[in-house]
């Protein structure tokens, strides 16, 4: 399966900006905003304000990471931030 990354123009905290994202990602981030009931462009100024470092799109791609994990924390079983992945590497009998 090809990813299709897409470069993007936003305007956030007044200027304009551009994003390279996949498609799935940015239908998630656009679904995230609408679920808030906020502008994307608040969103992604949001998420901007409060990266650490590294680039704006990879901020956008973990923010959508955490937000899909946190709506599926209920189906691996475990706390906040325990993985499928986790799940499937933890050793046989290890609980």
């Amino acid at each position: 399966m090809k990813s299709r990354i897409i470069k993007r123009s936003i305007v956030i905290a007044g200027h304009k900006t551009s994003v390279s994202l996949e498609d799935a990602f940015w239908q998630v981030l656009k679904d995230i905003a609408l679920a808030r009931a906020v502008t994307l462009s608040a969103l992604v100024a949001a998420i901007d304000a409060q990266r650490q470092h590294g680039n704006l799109s990879s901020a956008i791609r973990l923010f959508v990471l955490d937000e899909v994990q946190a709506r599926t924390v209920g189906r691996t079983g475990g706390p906040p931030g325990f993985s499928r992945h986790e799940a499937r590497s933890a050793p046989p009998g290890a609980a």
